[in-house]
């Protein structure tokens, strides 16, 4: 007679744990969850602080190595010579709004140098006195480099807001990321000219803060509802 008692109870633990783990998986779905609308809504707050005080360039990074976090978006001066001019197509302003951007790539000191977006292409020959031989004092936003080709790369071409792809064309030490001019000026003199605004930032987690927030609860509630049911069962048993 302890044979069929010994198996009922050892089917009830099999069961009990089994609800246990779904429970659980649920729960940690749920905290998984909540991880990710706190990294999202984090995220977002890091991508679109920016420190408006201006800093020279070298002073936040240095040329050959990674952008640091905490210079991304900083405002920036660096002076030098623009030694080589790059269309960059397809690049999208702060208003959603598609052109072909003039790049230029200035050489800051005797060996380094950074790409800086000057303008709308379309406007490149406003300033046609600037010369190799001037030194150009830039303002603008520091940003990281683009990761997706908007283009192809030919002469006169750049995929992308990226200084490696440019790397087989000059031997001068490259800077990561890009600068984003607002003004420029020569000797004290501006050059005037049309500013594009640095496109709006998304962050790279998928949803929104509320959704993931939702999902919490929906997780949190199913376990509720696999711990609950075998009681419920257990009610309802004629």
């Amino acid at each position: 007679m302890t044979q069929p008692s010994n198996n009922n109870l050892a089917s009830k633990l099999g069961q009990g744990f089994a609800v246990l783990l779904v429970a659980a998986l649920f729960f940690s779905l749920g905290l998984w969850q909540l991880d990710r609308a706190v990294a999202l809504k984090q995220s977002l707050k890091n991508a679109t602080q920016i420190d408006t005080s201006v800093v020279s360039l070298e002073s936040i990074t240095a040329a050959r190595q990674e952008l640091p976090v905490e210079a991304i978006n900083r405002q920036v001066l660096v002076s030098g010579h623009y030694v080589a001019e790059f269309r960059a197509p397809n690049q999208i302003d702060g208003d959603g709004k598609k052109s072909d951007w003039e790049v230029a790539l200035m050489q800051v000191g005797t060996n380094k140098a950074i790409l800086v977006v000057r303008g709308l292409w379309s406007e490149r020959l406003l300033n046609p006195d600037v010369s190799q031989a001037m030194v150009i004092d830039v303002q603008g936003q520091l940003l990281p480099h683009q990761v997706q080709d908007r283009a192809l790369n030919a002469e006169g071409v750049i995929s992308r807001l990226d200084s490696s792809v440019i790397v087989g064309l000059t031997d001068l030490d490259l800077f990561d990321g890009f600068v984003l001019a607002s003004s420029e000026s020569h000797q004290g003199q501006i050059l005037d000219r049309t500013r594009p605004t640095p496109e709006k930032i998304t962050s790279k987690i998928p949803g929104y803060y509320w959704q993931h927030l939702s999902y919490v609860v929906i997780w949190w509630l199913m376990a509720g509802v696999v711990l609950y049911l075998p009681f419920y069962r257990r009610r309802v048993a004629p």
